[in-house]
């Protein structure tokens, strides 16, 4: 097969799209197939990198374009930085695509979809939209009050039109594949395949073995991670107000081996638009003693940094339920760690962790639940060894790198030889 990915970041950029698109790319010319991949010369965190124009990456060609370089600070400028690289990208991928080559889009930057339709009508061209998210139904749940109304609509418009004329669309999640067909997509034209985790490059690390749980000082904490972008689609009010009322209990015997509570300790790792919000308010609230933050952690350093926590907490607005699939949750199970999830408990995560025993679900705004599982969870170890274990196990039975990587060959080898 002869492959073009699009996506606006690629390794070495540790965001989760980049990771996803790195690992399938590299994956599928290790099989032989021809693959190229156009993206900008940014990176998520620092848009004034300068990544090389061609390289040759894990036996990927890639072609990495100019774009403007505001970054991700505001809104306005995060949209000039799409604007330019979705002219850039129309130019070069109608110079780059040959008949019967396989198109594979991403959805960074939003609406993807629409500029390959665009750029590509009247050619012999198989297109395949990989949906992480869906616009503009995820800026609409934001409150992104621009793309409302009358312009929202046009976008929905054209957007499914464009999905209609790909050949394949690919969505992450079954509440996502379900919202695809309900905007008209017929069901054909929608498959679901899950992103993944690497069951081997991340594994279960016990806490005892963990040399960041001592170099960050919680080795005598129960920790509760977080890892990743907290960004507009998440919340953390409900894990402030948790805190308050984990740091208001008393201090006593407990149901531990060790006869005393340990303290609960909150470490994040990562960044996003509420990072600074986060941390502000945790300091307002006299609550800087149950936080700890650190920066995005090396890749291969992800079976320590992932595990470092007893059990993480994952957000997602109610909102945005068949929008998008916070993927950080694949890494966490492969890390063999319970899950606590905030939002809507009948989410596409909250079925999973129902289903498999690997955590609990609670609505956003009921802090006294988020309070009451991590109490359950830090007092019961063989719950939590028993979560845990579960978590691993659903990854490598459903949702581990070889499983995803092999399914998603076939897919497009059925798209390369469709007509």
């Amino acid at each position: 097969m002869d492959l073009i990915f699009l996506n606006r970041f690629f390794c070495p950029d540790h965001s989760a799209t980049s990771q996803m698109v790195t690992d399938l790319a590299s994956y599928l010319a290790s099989r032989g197939h021809r693959v190229r991949v156009i993206a900008s010369r940014q990176g998520y965190l620092d848009a004034n990198s300068r990544l090389p124009s061609r390289e040759t990456v894990q036996g990927v060609e890639v072609h990495r374009l100019w774009s403007s370089r505001f970054g991700r600070a505001g809104l306005p400028g995060r949209a000039v930085d799409y604007l330019s690289f979705y002219l850039t990208v129309g130019w070069h991928l109608r110079r780059l695509a040959r008949a019967d080559d396989v198109v594979v889009a991403m959805t960074d930057p939003p609406l993807l979809s629409v500029l390959v339709y665009w750029a590509l009508t009247g050619r012999p061209v198989r297109v395949v939209n990989w949906l992480q998210d869906l616009y503009p139904e995820v800026a609409t749940a934001l409150g992104v009050g621009a793309l409302g109304g009358r312009l929202g609509a046009w976008l929905r418009q054209v957007r499914n039109r464009s999905l209609r004329h790909a050949t394949l669309n690919v969505a992450i999640g079954e509440r996502m594949a379900k919202a695809v067909r309900a905007s008209g997509i017929p069901s054909g034209q929608v498959r679901v395949v899950h992103n993944w985790a690497d069951c081997e490059a991340i594994r279960p690390l016990a806490p005892a073995a963990n040399r960041l749980r001592h170099e960050w000082g919680v080795e005598d904490a129960f920790v509760v991670g977080y890892s990743g972008n907290l960004g507009r689609a998440h919340a953390y009010a409900t894990v402030l107000d948790a805190a308050a009322l984990l740091l208001a209990e008393p201090i006593g015997v407990g149901a531990t081996a060790g006869g005393r509570r340990a303290p609960v300790v909150f470490v994040f790792i990562g960044g996003g638009h509420w990072l600074a919000d986060l941390r502000a308010e945790a300091a307002r609230r006299g609550l800087d003693s149950m936080f700890r933050f650190h920066p995005y952690q090396p890749r291969e350093l992800l079976t320590h940094s992932l595990g470092v926590a007893d059990v993480h907490w994952i957000s997602l607005r109610p909102a945005l339920e068949g929008l998008s699939v916070p993927s950080k949750f694949y890494g966490i199970a492969a890390a063999g760690r319970p899950i606590v999830f905030v939002g809507d408990p009948d989410g596409e995560i909250p079925r999973l962790l129902a289903t498999y025993d690997c955590g609990r679900a609670v609505a956003e705004g009921d802090a006294a639940g988020f309070a009451a599982a991590v109490r359950q969870l830090r007092d019961d170890a063989d719950a939590r060894e028993r979560q845990g274990t579960n978590a691993r196990r659903m990854l490598e039975d459903r949702f581990g790198q070889q499983q995803a990587l092999a399914a998603w060959e076939a897919l497009l080898g059925d798209v390369a030889l469709s007509r």
